[in-house]
């Protein structure tokens, strides 16, 4: 007799706790950390807030938040070369946020942090800094099925210039990679794999160790997209051996418009600069430029210096919680998610693979997932609806949109009763 969903779940979690980073799981005080976000404490159409769209995008705790406005009320100044006392200290406040999340991610120096506008950003400096210089006709770039849109226009658009070609590993109805095509693409004629860490539409979390260690092997360089991973999973980029490794500040409790491209340093000096301008030169004439060390020579004008500084209070105060803390309270909410959604008469769960995240998409009966995402918002409940930016791995599942609820560390099972109080409305009015 096969294992229980939830608790196969369970016991995954259980797992999960204890073989990341080494240190104890500590509990989380659930109730002290949402007393930090201060959007929580609004009602929607009257109703508690069940903010359960953190797949698109995450609250910003207090501390986030006052640092932000104090940069802008009380230390406002340009970045670097500057010697007044205000410029100074905005870049220490910067250079100690790149420090932030060079220790948050585990990378060996500051200098393999490169500030960008989020992850698709980052993805497409890469694109086309390494893949304009290094690909060919007929060399080969490895994405998935569970790629964000973000991690294939930019590679369709590379290709289409180089000649290259674009390859795509399947997954198969649990939404897991399938990892004998996966071997069976991989190729002397792969140049990059470009994969994503954790679906944002599944929550399917990718082997990337395993992904990586086999790149590697083949000769070929390695992209993750960790947008869905870093505030949700313990990530040490230099144990995980990727050449790259991107995510977007405002996933990770920080502002929007600010990401990072991690880099090892031996490949990030071989980029030819995506942007030129100010700060990535080390001189300028009218007959050549010299550019500028790492990272400034990837970072052209100047930077979202207030975002940049919430970026690294976010990592900061993230790493703070723990995130293997957060990992493993996120399992128990997502095992108590799929059990409450599998009493639910018509429910089905797209993506059931064996590692999950905490985010749960599904189909209500015959109900389009709008009028899911609809009624759920009268209930206070945020969802995310249609196809996530994902549309081949919607068309893979035959589905045209799916409802998402995605989960943080500030969610607790009032947001789970709620999710299953609007769906059981939804199924009343519209079944």
């Amino acid at each position: 007799m096969s294992e229980p969903r939830a608790t196969a779940v369970d016991r995954r979690a259980s797992e999960h706790a204890v073989a990341g980073d080494g240190g104890a799981v500590q509990p989380i005080d659930v109730a002290a950390i949402q007393a930090q976000f201060p959007q929580l404490q609004r009602r929607l159409h009257g109703q508690r807030l069940s903010y359960l769209d953190n797949a698109a995008t995450t609250l910003k705790p207090q501390l986030v938040i006052d640092r932000v406005a104090r940069h802008y009320r009380d230390e406002t100044a340009n970045v670097h070369r500057g010697v007044h006392l205000l410029s100074e200290a905005a870049t220490a406040d910067i250079e100690h946020a790149r420090g932030a999340v060079q220790r948050f991610i585990g990378a060996r120096e500051p200098a393999e942090v490169v500030f960008s506008g989020g992850t698709t950003d980052a993805i497409n400096l890469v694109a086309h800094s390494w893949g304009m210089d290094n690909l060919l006709p007929g060399d080969e770039i490895l994405i998935s099925y569970l790629e964000h849109h973000s991690n294939i226009v930019p590679w369709q658009l590379v290709a289409e210039r180089t000649g290259a070609v674009l390859k795509v590993v399947p997954v198969d109805d649990d939404g897991d990679l399938e990892w004998s095509a996966f071997e069976r693409l991989l190729g002397s004629r792969t140049r990059i794999v470009a994969m994503v860490h954790v679906s944002n539409s599944l929550g399917t979390v990718t082997p990337v160790e395993r992904i990586v260690a086999a790149a590697h092997a083949a000769g070929a360089l390695v992209l993750i997209d960790g947008a869905q991973a870093v505030a949700h999973l313990p990530v040490d980029v230099a144990e995980l051996g990727c050449d790259f490794y991107v995510f977007s500040g405002h996933k990770v409790h920080g502002p929007t418009g600010t990401g990072v491209l991690y880099g090892r340093r031996e490949v990030l000096e071989t980029l030819t600069p995506y942007r030129g301008g100010g700060e990535m030169i080390r001189s300028v004439t009218f007959e050549r430029t010299i550019y500028n060390d790492l990272p400034a020579r990837l970072e052209a004008g100047t930077p979202h210096i207030a975002g940049v500084i919430g970026l690294g209070a976010a990592v900061e105060w993230v790493a703070s919680v723990g995130v293997r803390n957060i990992a493993a309270y996120e399992r128990q909410l997502l095992a108590k998610a799929v059990a409450a959604l599998a009493d639910v008469p018509g429910v089905r769960i797209i993506g059931t693979a064996a590692e999950k995240s905490a985010i749960v998409s599904f189909l209500a009966g015959n109900i389009h997932a709008h009028d899911v995402g609809s009624i759920a918002d009268r209930n206070g409940v945020a969802l995310r609806t249609g196809h996530h930016c994902t549309q081949p791995l919607m068309e893979r599942f035959g589905v045209p949109a799916t409802a998402r609820a995605s989960f943080a560390l500030y969610n607790d099972e009032r947001d789970i009763d709620a999710l299953v109080k609007a769906i059981l409305e939804a199924k009343e009015i519209l079944e």
